[in-house]
């Protein structure tokens, strides 16, 4: 995640660069320290040191990591052409490079030609079965398809290898309630939180997707999911703590009012609908009035 500092700093050097200030060279390098997509600037502020001789021979070996940055941009921005050429001047200079392998296989997709890409991925993948980047490009590949049975597939496969990679298990998870998969999204949301226990968003996730399945032992974990969120973030998490108001109501329901966890915690729903018509009062007066006849209606 880029900070506000790092982001500062590079829109001011973009700025400068875009004004003729000079520096495209500390602004590419930036870019790509800080990972972030500004494709259009790149192939622009890219090109224009890869078209002239004087400039492009003073990088020295990185002309080479720019040829890859401006060949990435250039898909980005559906310039296969510029793409194209600056491939093949890698390809020329590391004829069996797998980096280069993977570019081919970028343009390929860039290009919709999803099988020929889907071959090369399988050849650079037989020479190293742990190669991240193809990995992420299949799931990649059949969600640009709409294929989403297949992405959740090879999410499965990867994440059976890279079992630590905490970006794919919310991915997948996302892509299961997205196609109303509860219970395998719930799965995913316990192996985050077991892995980073300290993350509300991940306790918030968890909570909805119980929440969403329902039945009362569901519902008294949800509960349980929104209350440590609210712990996590101070009590400053508002849908958290309607969380908590609607599986109180909803756990009252199910259990006719006789739920030993609602016995011992009484005071949680009322505490959590205060601590909500505070919420609103401070930062949306408009609505309390919907808020109060909503938790009314919840018998909170």
């Amino acid at each position: 995640m880029v900070s506000n500092t790092e982001e500062i700093q590079l829109n001011r050097l973009e700025n400068q660069v875009d004004n003729g200030g000079g520096g495209a060279w500390d602004y590419l390098c930036l870019v790509r320290k800080l990972k972030v997509r500004r494709s259009e600037k790149v192939l622009k502020h890219g090109l224009s040191i890869l078209n002239d001789p004087k400039k492009r021979s003073s990088l020295g070996p990185d002309e080479w990591t720019l040829y890859e940055q401006v060949a990435i941009a250039a898909m980005d921005c559906q310039c296969l052409d510029v793409a194209k050429d600056c491939i093949k001047v890698l390809q020329k200079r590391f004829p069996e490079s797998k980096r280069v392998g993977r570019l081919e296989a970028l343009l390929l997709e860039a290009k919709g030609f999803w099988e020929e890409a889907e071959k090369v991925y399988s050849s650079l993948l037989e020479d190293n079965p742990l190669d991240q980047v193809i990995h992420k490009r299949r799931v990649a590949m059949a969600k640009a398809q709409g294929n989403i049975s297949g992405a959740i597939e090879w999410l499965n496969k990867y994440l059976e290898i890279f079992m630590a990679d905490h970006d794919a298990w919310r991915e997948l998870a996302e892509t299961y309630v997205s196609l109303q998969m509860y219970k395998q999204a719930a799965f995913c949301y316990e192996e985050l939180i077991l892995s980073q226990p300290t993350v509300p968003l991940y306790h918030l996730a968890y909570a909805d997707v119980l929440y969403t399945l329902g039945g009362l032992e569901n519902l008294q974990t949800a509960k349980k999911y929104y209350a440590s969120t609210i712990d996590l973030t101070g009590g400053k998490n508002t849908r958290a703590l309607l969380g908590i108001c609607l599986c109180s109501s909803a756990i009252a329901q199910l259990s006719k009012g006789r739920n030993k966890e609602d016995k011992e915690n009484p005071e949680l729903q009322s505490l959590a609908a205060t601590a909500l018509e505070k919420e609103y009062k401070q930062r949306a007066p408009t609505k309390l009035g919907l808020l109060i006849s909503t938790l009314k209606s919840l018998k909170v």
